[in-house]
């Protein structure tokens, strides 16, 4: 995929107000940015609890040029149901119905009504950006949390030991039209994900990777340079499943050293070399199953990357344990 150059082909029109209360850097905020300028002026959103709670603005004011519904954290897609079945009742069926959560109430206490609006093919586009902990309350970690990471509840002296969950397998094993991976870094793919997702009737959710100054312990003005190094290390593929069956791998990144994109957030810096070898292995573990799910062109090489002897071995297992406990 070639970076965009020509921004003319982005409207110019903005959906999300100056004077936002994001903290500098945030890449929370620019994602709603340009998902408003895929969507348009006919969208609802619907906010359970997250950043973007704050970020908004106070009742009864709203940085958004769009209707937006507050909500309770565990709620967003089922509101969002509820709001897409209130305007076809009402022949409203050309509204986009946005529901705009982070990872913590995606990945974790929304998962359920998340679950149940997929199951049903809800007519609705579900985006979690996600910034990888519950930021907006402390930076507690979340099952979005990578593994080795520092956050207010992992302490540099008991690091998260378990891997990120794998939201995107989780949606699509519910066999909806259309997922994605998305990157801030990169808006003319996300810009096309979102309106691709508002062509398809029934469910579509895309995760799009939202770089925190504050949870990621980074320099403010490197946000989009770090979402750029999560794509570049394969940490965060970009690609799309078709009805939960068909990857497409968007960006074949040159593989850049973990440890390049790691150091550039405080919240790793405590991670010994042997544990970024360890993450190294099952990044590459993880890519080369994705390839083998997309078979594609790149078939081969991915089939040659997964190998029964790049898996996690015993080995691996036992030094996730000696991390567990010795830190």
């Amino acid at each position: 995929m070639k970076q965009i150059n020509d921004f003319s082909r982005i409207t110019k029109d903005e959906l999300l107000c100056s004077g936002h209360l994001a903290c500098p850097g945030c890449g929370g905020s620019l994602a709603m940015k340009l998902v408003l300028k895929a969507l348009g002026k006919k969208t609802m959103v619907v906010l359970p609890a997250c950043c973007w709670s704050v970020i908004a603005g106070p009742f009864p004011y709203s940085s958004l040029k769009v209707p937006l519904f507050h909500t309770a954290f565990e709620t967003a897609a089922s509101v969002a149901s509820g709001v897409r079945s209130s305007l076809n009742a009402q022949g409203k069926d050309d509204i986009n119905v946005l529901a705009w959560a982070g990872d913590g109430g995606t990945f974790d206490i929304g998962l359920q009504a998340l679950s149940g609006a997929a199951e049903r093919n809800e007519d609705i586009i579900y985006i979690c950006y996600d910034n990888e902990a519950y930021m907006n309350t402390g930076i507690q970690r979340s099952s979005a949390t990578p593994w080795g990471a520092w956050t207010t509840t992992t302490p540099i002296s008991h690091p998260k030991d378990r891997p990120k969950k794998d939201i995107m397998d989780i949606m699509a094993a519910h066999k909806i039209p259309y997922c994605a991976n998305a990157s801030v870094a990169f808006p003319e793919d996300l810009i096309r994900k979102v309106k691709k997702a508002a062509s398809i009737k029934g469910m579509k959710f895309i995760h799009i990777i939202a770089p925190c100054t504050a949870g990621w312990k980074e320099p403010s003005n490197i946000t989009i340079k770090v979402a750029r190094e999560a794509v570049a290390a394969r940490v965060f593929p970009l690609f799309e499943i078709e009805h939960g069956t068909d990857y497409i791998i968007n960006e074949m990144p040159a593989k850049i050293p973990i440890d390049k994109y790691l150091s550039m957030q405080a919240r790793f810096r405590h991670l010994k070399p042997i544990y970024i070898k360890y993450i190294q292995k099952l990044i590459d573990y993880e890519w080369g199953l994705l390839g083998v799910k997309a078979k594609n062109e790149m078939d081969n090489v991915y089939r040659k990357i997964f190998d029964p002897k790049h898996h996690v071995d015993k080995k691996h297992v036992k030094l996730e344990r000696d991390f567990e406990h010795n830190g």
